[in-house]
């Protein structure tokens, strides 16, 4: 008997007054994968996390985790669902009122209930496993450059040991060289975890190294997934305009023409 997915959305549907944004969204991620989904800014990748986060409520359809339907769900029942899972923002979203050990230890506090001095030990383990001394743990957030605060986001996504942990735009206002330093971490500390990962992103290169599997959303559907070794030879011409960063082919900018 095939194990259900870890994530699952069915025919999840999104709009936002007469713009659709998901539409009849199907998407699955079995235990342990890593799924990137790729896609132009519009196509619907924020609002599919938003979704599945609770934070937006589809219109229709349905999202199950480890075959729970999370739709609809109370504020406990889905704090309850939610502590399964860890998050790195796009722009880290650090506390800078808080040092950086607190940063990282920030859900360990707060919704597990773990004393202090526990607490600060397991945030310089993590911070250990992104690459960040124990000289870090007490400078301020703002002192940082991105790069280094986007370690300490990996870190606090991975603090709890997470089943599940999401990525929104890993790699955005890295350079290529710190972009391909955070890929790598991302690989190598949810591999080490086991953790079912979804990263949104547009970054072809980081979506190779990061995923199992990637996914290509078009106006709010999947119109391509498969192993994320196989995109650049696929053959999907939408996949193969994306690739390239072609304006001619099935993907329609819209744009305002003059």
């Amino acid at each position: 008997m095939t194990a259900a997915p870890k994530i699952e959305l069915r025919k999840v549907c999104k709009a936002f007054g007469s713009k659709v944004i998901l539409s009849d969204l199907d998407l699955s991620i079995q235990d342990g994968e890593s799924l990137v989904v790729i896609g132009g800014s519009g196509t619907g990748k924020s609002v599919m996390l938003k979704c599945i986060l609770g934070l937006l409520e589809p219109d229709s359809g349905d999202i199950l985790i480890d075959g729970q339907s999370v739709v609809g769900l109370s504020s406990k029942a889905r704090e309850k669902v939610l502590l399964k899972t860890g998050m790195l923002f796009q722009y880290a979203a650090l506390f800078d009122s808080l040092p950086v050990w607190e940063n990282v230890a920030f859900g360990l506090l707060q919704a597990h209930g773990i004393p202090r001095k526990k607490a600060r030990e397991i945030a310089m383990e993590k911070l250990s496993l992104v690459g960040l001394g124990p000289d870090m743990a007490d400078r301020n957030p703002a002192e940082m450059s991105i790069g280094m605060q986007k370690r300490v986001g990996l870190a606090r996504a991975i603090a709890a040991d997470p089943e599940i942990i999401f990525f929104d735009e890993p790699t955005t206002g890295l350079d290529p060289i710190m972009g391909d330093v955070i890929d790598s971490l991302i690989r190598d500390c949810t591999r080490r975890l086991g953790a079912t990962t979804l990263t949104i992103s547009h970054d072809m290169d980081g979506a190779q190294v990061i995923g199992d599997t990637i996914a290509l959303l078009y106006k709010g559907n999947v119109v391509w997934s498969g192993p994320a070794d196989t995109i650049k030879t696929c053959g999907n011409p939408y996949v193969e305009q994306f690739v390239r960063g072609d304006i001619d082919g099935p993907i329609k900018l819209e744009v305002l023409k003059p």
